[in-house]
């Protein structure tokens, strides 16, 4: 029965974003977002009971996969593609036209960019400790909190930067800046010195923005990692 058991949270995983997906289809865009974060805890969930259960599998790699797609791709997308509706009649009315209302659809990058992303994540050998790209789940907390973070940063209610965004974040799934994970191997300042002033730049935002500093948190991480990226090169020089 133990080998199951990651299965099921992944499957957990993946009924979570299915759930998100129907909520923002019917306008419930805070809520479906809210999801995310539980898809999120199921996504962290299978990995660790697969390891501490021994229970490990080809299948459970792919069912994961699969999950994902739904939860941090199209779940996130439908978000957008909610959110863009409602802001672009907020748009002066000479561009309240078809061409630009059908830019909306645009989002659907997400998900197939996320799709590739997650099959070369499967086979990379070298990501097995950090990340090459954006992981999906943080581009699907950035992309599906954007109308939360609008309530205090209000350029995210602007649709054009919108439609900027989800390009510029759905090229970074797939793009070959490195990034930091979050898995402590040990708990040295020195070594995990970008994790920690992460964790703590995130409880800081958290208590600023609430539910909107996730965009914000994102945007953070992914700074830090570049200039991590930067600091690496001076030192070959």
């Amino acid at each position: 029965m133990k080998k199951h058991i990651p299965n099921i949270i992944t499957c957990s995983n993946l009924i979570t974003g299915c759930i998100s997906i129907v909520l923002a289809i019917k306008g419930h865009i805070d809520t479906a977002a809210l999801l995310i974060i539980l898809a999120a805890i199921f996504d962290f969930g299978d990995g660790l009971s697969a390891r501490l259960l021994h229970a490990k599998s080809k299948i459970g790699v792919d069912l994961d996969s699969l999950a994902d797609v739904v939860s941090f791709g199209v779940a996130p997308s439908m978000i957008l593609f909610s959110w863009m509706e409602i802001n672009f009649y907020n748009l002066a009315p000479a561009l309240q036209i078809p061409i630009i209302e059908n830019l909306k659809y645009l989002v659907f990058l997400v998900p197939a960019i996320s799709a590739v992303r997650l099959a070369k994540f499967n086979h990379d050998e070298r990501q097995s400790e950090n990340f090459i790209g954006l992981a999906t789940p943080a581009n699907a907390l950035f992309l599906g909190f954007i109308q939360y973070a609008a309530v205090k940063i209000p350029i995210f209610a602007n649709y054009w930067v919108i439609i900027g965004v989800t390009i510029v974040f759905s090229l970074l799934l797939v793009s070959n800046l490195p990034m930091f994970s979050l898995k402590f191997k040990h708990f040295k300042f020195k070594e995990n010195l970008p994790r920690y002033i992460l964790i703590g730049l995130s409880a800081l935002l958290l208590i600023i923005f609430q539910w909107g500093a996730f965009p914000v948190i994102i945007l953070t991480y992914i700074l830090i990692s570049l200039i991590m990226v930067m600091v690496s090169k001076l030192h070959w020089i």
